[in-house]
């Protein structure tokens, strides 16, 4: 893994679901990118034991944290603390791209 990175290297899109690329992860931290086509939607979900944050690049969105519900747009910051429930809908017409921050890191699948 190298310590420097251009999240412009790693953008794209995924008409299914919302697109993910990794940036770094230790045991700590998990760094990476979200990319939302205009319109689709990561689904409220919740995080019982990480906080994570959204750092909004390009683009605007509709985020909900816990009773919260506001647009944000470049360089917003979105803050969720474990166990609240968030989600995002890309509400632009062009890409919804996030820096993405998740505390600490989710273990990994085996």
């Amino acid at each position: 893994m190298s310590n420097f990175l251009n999240y412009v290297d790693l953008i794209g899109t995924n008409p299914e679901k919302v697109f993910k690329a990794e940036l770094f992860e230790s045991d700590k931290i998990l760094v990476g990118i979200n990319c939302l086509t205009p319109d689709q939607t990561q689904d409220v979900h919740i995080h019982s034991d990480q906080d994570k944050f959204y750092f909004v690049i390009k683009g605007s969105g509709e985020f909900i944290v816990g009773n919260d519900v506001q647009q944000a747009g470049s360089g917003c910051v979105v803050w969720a603390e474990s166990g609240v429930p968030h989600g995002v809908k890309n509400t632009s017409d062009q890409l919804l791209v996030l820096l993405v921050g998740i505390a600490p890191a989710p273990q990994k699948k085996k």
